[in-house]
Order: structure tokens, then C-alpha cells, then sequence
């Protein structure tokens, strides 16, 4: 499905905004554990609380311009911003049970299936084969990243028990759906005229405001030392406020079913930086998954091409009657034979 009135170029420069939100938000894991005092109650907590309120910050004017607007998607609003303040606390405590690839890939490989049931049930928005094969591509990557990350887990020093693994996996799906779900509000308010600027700092400074309480109660350790306290800040301005600005911006050309499938680069970009930074060991099967991770990217991306629609040609016989010849495309000149359309899969930008 292509937005309204969005373009092929802008439908790219939407997918470029939202692959480079994901190598922000790939880097959040690995940031995480250069503070290991901080829990990932107040980790989530300041990263998405103060990103949130930062965005609304910044966003004020548009959203007192756009106010009437917003009143009139006021549960569309409120859904996404309950979202926005449950996925950080969610998301960070699976990356803590189940380790922060296979936390990451379980949240974010499991977004696209959820983005892509409720834009089905909500919006009636069928699905492409060309995104059904990038998704298919993206999701195999992350389960085989999870696969080599669990194991690796269980074969190495402190592995967690199966009780703690299967509670982050469960807690990985939830920030999934809440991921799915404050895409899809943010998305909905963009298509019906709504800035995404507005959009994006309504539904994250509302989400910010509910996360206040959890940050007052959880992120002392954020302020005993200055490498916990750069962590903090580094988290609320780098991957939370300047990712979900170009997500935003990603949101207004391309749907929330194809935005969090492209996102499925994120947990490759943590995965990758797990290995080069904090120490990790990826096996084969790991590197396999991030391939087919950037296989479904390439799938996505990819730009397509626009089929000329064959045109019936009217044709008055002798005896007054009408008939209709078969189907020529409109380039191919009288008399020669129509060349055969490629059965090439849907766009996945159209419904």
C-alpha cells in the first residue's frame, strides 16, 4: 500500500528514514551495558520518557495548531501513547532475561506480523506477495539469530535458566504488539492530515508522561555516576529522539506494515555490534540470520516498476454491430503482437 499521494521517491526517502532509525535503535543494547548498575525498568524509563517529552517539546507549536485535529483521534492518540509506555519497560526487561540479541530479536522480528494483522483487521489492508516474501525473508533471519544466540547463551559462562528465557521471549512479544501498535496510531494520525511532527510528539510526550513515574521510582542509579548518567542521555536524544523523529518522518510515506518489517534491521545492527563492541561471540548460523535480515531489506527497497495496463480496443464490424479485440498495450503499434506482461508480485507499497 503506497500513502496517498506519496511518490515512488518519497516512498524510498521514507524507507531510508526508517533503516536508519533502526541502526540507532540497533545501538541501544550495546549502550545499555556500559551502565550494568542501571535496571532496564529506569534504562527504558529515561530512554523513551525523556525521548518522548523532548519530542513533544520541540513539536509544541504544531501541536497547538493541530490540536482540534488530534482531539478528533483522541483514542487513536491514547492507544499509542499506553503503547509507547509499555513497550521500553517490556523491551529492555527481554533483553535483560533472554540477552540483548535475542530480546531484540524476538520484539522486533515479531512487530511485523503484528503491524501486519491489525492493519488487516482494522484497516482491511491486503497483504503482497512481495511483502509476504521480504517478511518471510526477514523473520527467518531473526528466528536463526535467536536460535544461535540461545544457544550460545546456554553454552557459555552465567547462562540464563529456561524458566528466565522463556519469561523474556514472552515479554519480547509483548513489546512487539506495542511496538505494531504505536506504529500503526502514529501512522493513522499522519494519514488522516495530522503532521508527523505533531503526531509523533503527541503520542510520545503523552507515552513519555507515563513513563515519569516508573523513572522517578527506578533511575536513581542514573544520576550516582557520570558513565550512567552519559549512558541515560545518549539513550533520550541519540536512538529515542532523533530515531523516532526519522521514523516519523518514515511513517508519512510508507505504512506501518512495511516500517516495522524494514525495522527488522535493528536486531542485526545489535547483533553485529554485540559482537564488535561489547565482546560477543555470534556463531555461523547468527551471521546466516543477519543475511537473510538484509535480504528482506533488499526485498522491500528495491524500487518496482509500474506495468502499463492493456487497453481493449472497439472495434465497429460491417454489420453495425460492436466488438471488443483483445487487449493490446497502448505502445504496441496496429498489427503487431502485444508483448507478455511479467507475472511480477504486487507492489509492496499498493493496496
Amino acid at each position: 500500500m503506497r500513502p496517498v499521494g506519496c511518490a515512488a521517491g518519497s516512498v524510498g526517502v521514507g524507507s531510508l528514514c526508517v533503516l536508519v532509525a533502526s541502526v540507532l535503535w540497533g545501538t541501544t543494547g550495546t549502550a545499555a551495558t556500559f551502565a550494568p548498575g542501571v535496571g532496564p525498568l529506569a534504562i527504558g524509563a529515561v530512554a523513551m520518557g525523556l525521548g518522548g517529552l523532548l519530542q513533544a517539546l520541540i513539536a509544541a507549536p504544531r501541536i497547538v495548531r493541530e490540536a482540534s485535529g488530534l482531539r478528533a483521534q483522541r483514542g487513536v492518540v491514547l492507544l499509542g501513547a499506553v503503547a509507547v509506555g509499555i513497550y521500553p519497560l517490556v523491551f529492555y526487561t527481554s533483553m535483560h532475561l533472554a540477552g540483548v540479541a535475542a530480546g531484540t530479536v524476538v520484539s522486533i522480528g515479531s512487530a511485523p506480523l503484528a503491524s501486519a494483522l491489525i492493519e488487516r483487521v482494522v484497516d482491511g489492508r491486503r497483504l503482497t506477495r512481495r511483502w509476504m516474501l521480504g517478511a518471510a525473508l526477514g523473520l527467518s533471519g531473526t528466528v536463526l539469530l535467536c536460535v544461535a544466540e540461545a544457544a550460545n547463551a546456554h553454552s557459555g559462562p552465567g547462562a540464563q535458566s529456561v524458566g528466565t528465557i522463556v519469561l523474556g521471549v514472552g515479554l519480547g512479544l509483548v513489546a512487539g504488539l506495542t511496538y505494531a501498535l504505536y506504529s500503526w496510531a502514529a501512522h493513522r494520525l499522519i494519514s488522516r492530515g495530522v503532521t508527523s511532527g505533531a503526531a509523533m510528539g503527541t503520542v510520545f510526550g503523552l507515552g513519555g508522561l507515563l513513563l515519569v513515574p516508573v523513572l522517578l521510582a527506578t533511575g536513581a542509579p542514573l544520576v550516582s555516576s557520570w558513565p550512567n548518567a552519559a549512558v541515560g542521555i545518549y539513550m533520550a536524544l541519540v536512538p529515542m529522539f532523533i530515531g523516532y523523529v526519522l521514523f516519523g518522518w518514515g511513517l508519512a510515506h510508507v505504512p506501518a506494515s512495511t516500517a516495522t518489517t524494514l525495522s527488522l534491521l535493528e536486531p542485526a545492527v545489535a547483533a553485529v555490534l554485540a559482537v564488535l563492541v561489547v565482546g560477543e561471540r555470534l556463531p555461523v548460523l547468527g551471521w546466516v540470520g543477519i543475511a537473510l535480515v538484509v535480504g528482506c531489506l533488499a526485498v522491500l527497497t528495491a524500487p518496482t516498476q509500474t506495468a502499463v495496463r492493456p487497453q481493449a480496443i472497439t472495434t465497429r464490424h460491417r454489420d453495425g454491430t460492436e466488438g471488443h479485440d483483445a487487449p493490446r498495450d497502448r505502445r504496441t503499434p496496429p498489427g503487431e503482437a502485444a508483448p507478455s506482461a511479467p507475472d511480477a508480485p504486487g507492489a509492496a507499497f499498493r493496496r
